[in-house]
């Protein structure tokens, strides 16, 4: 055997994956390296060891890459989420965009289509506009926090640490959202833990504190905070808010979602107004949209406009057409295309987002937008005219295949696919090849040190 599980071993790494993590070839045998870039040579540990391949984690740069730059964050490399920030921002848009053709030729077997340079991020920190916090009973200590009495066990708010589920690593400031939310993190911390009310814990399924979620506005450059319990109780989160508020200006509203529910999901099963505003005011070109707690938006505002604007393009409507938008969410599409055509209708399974649709178009004042809620594989077939172009979006999984063949029955004569996981857009674009020709793919940097890429693909009749 080329590896053993637990070795160290000094690897070159040669290549990149999707999942952001390196190449190495031990005598043909493929390992991979979380914690390097092409160009390292490590010192890296074998964790997993499968039949075909390993997983390994680098403890050592022995000899850096032309391509690392200095981490900004101490967290980095532990909590999961900036898996690339030691990568020059010019490196990551160029692997992105090589995840995006590599997974149309060895997931599709589809080669030759035009894969543009990505659409890169205006901001590369701070550019978040919704973060998740989790609060914990288990704190998970960083390397240098062992065996330091004074820091608490037993109380964390902060992120997940890939592979623990239950422990929670306690953070200070996380620098992909703005700095205002750092300090609105750091107060709500303080004040929770000398609340005397315990943090909820994922195994015991006992406490009060859960979640901590903080939405921005860029167009108001305001904050909504929800605060997600266990249980209700008013003075608890009254003095929280109050907190808050009085330090925090910018502070629109302070929000509380309540549930029983064991699921780690950051949603209530009701919502409490505790102080001010239960919305946010976002715009997105010349259009507005209020954004509650729980409503979907995409995360990275500036760069959801490049998304919506290739949209547009890849449609190439005359004024006239009629377009379905598939898993239509809170409307966000339909209502950027509503000049350039006849009518749009969005599909959305979740009754709430549907609602928030119909109110942004009020909002808006426009009206030849509707919507239909349900499961999209049955509400499809409520559609009477045949649409000239469909718009798709789907979750992480991609298309359903009940879907897939709606659509090709349907038969417009253009799609425009926005996908948020290349190995399901080539996945769903394979099903369709028999019917649709993929013209061209543009990838759109939603989330810059991450290895996650959105990609809009423009799909002809054949």
């Amino acid at each position: 055997m080329p590896v053993k599980k637990k070795q160290e071993i000094k690897l070159d790494i040669t290549g990149i994956a999707f999942g952001g993590r390196g190449i190495a070839k031990v005598d043909g045998f493929t390992v991979f390296v979380d914690g390097a870039v092409p160009g390292d040579t490590v010192l890296a540990r074998i964790g997993k060891k499968k039949k075909s391949y390993a997983e390994a984690r680098a403890t050592e740069v022995l000899n850096p890459s032309a391509d690392r730059v200095e981490r900004r964050c101490g967290y980095s490399g532990w909590c999961g989420g900036c898996k690339w920030q030691f990568l020059k921002y010019e490196r990551q848009l160029e692997y992105k965009q090589n995840h995006v053709r590599e997974a149309l030729e060895h997931i599709a077997g589809i080669s030759g289509v035009t894969v543009h340079p990505v659409l890169p991020s205006e901001k590369v920190f701070g550019y978040r506009n919704k973060m998740e916090f989790s609060f914990s009973d288990r704190r998970w200590l960083l390397p240098e926090e062992l065996g330091r009495p004074e820091i608490p066990k037993d109380f964390a708010l902060g992120l997940h640490v890939p592979g623990t589920f239950d422990k929670i690593l306690d953070i200070d400031a996380c620098l992909l959202q703005p700095e205002k939310g750092n300090r609105i993190l750091d107060d709500v911390r303080d004040i929770a833990g000398s609340s005397g009310l315990p943090p909820y814990g994922l195994r015991s399924h006992a406490g009060f504190w859960r979640f901590l979620m903080l939405r921005h506005s860029v167009a108001e450059n305001m904050w909504l905070v929800n605060v997600v319990t266990s249980s209700e109780n008013s003075q608890a989160l009254r003095s929280l808010a109050d907190h808050l508020i009085s330090a925090h200006h910018d502070i629109a509203g302070v929000v509380n979602n309540v549930t029983a529910s064991k699921a780690a999901v950051a949603t209530g099963e009701y919502e409490i107004p505790v102080a001010g505003r239960q919305l946010l005011k976002e715009r997105l070109g010349r259009f507005e949209f209020e954004i509650s707690a729980n409503s979907f938006f995409q995360t990275n505002t500036l760069q959801a406009e490049k998304i919506y604007e290739t949209v547009r393009r890849f449609a190439g409507l005359a004024g006239g057409e009629t377009v379905v938008d598939l898993y239509t969410g809170t409307g966000t599409i339909p209502i950027w295309l509503s000049e350039d055509a006849g009518e749009i209708i969005g599909l959305e399974m979740a009754e709430s987002a549907v609602s928030d649709a119909k109110k942004n178009c009020r909002k808006n004042g426009i009206e030849n937008c509707r919507f239909i809620a349900g499961d999209i594989r049955s509400s499809i077939s409520e559609i009477e005219k045949q649409p000239d172009v469909i718009i798709i979006d789907p979750p992480r999984a991609g298309m359903h295949k009940d879907v897939v063949k709606a659509v090709t029955s349907i038969s417009p004569g253009k799609i425009v696919y926005v996908s948020c996981n290349p190995a399901t857009l080539a996945r769903d674009l394979l099903m369709l090849a028999g019917h649709y020709r993929v013209e061209e793919i543009q990838p759109v940097d939603m989330f810059p040190h991450t290895y996650h890429i959105e990609a809009v693909a423009n799909l002809e009749k054949r």
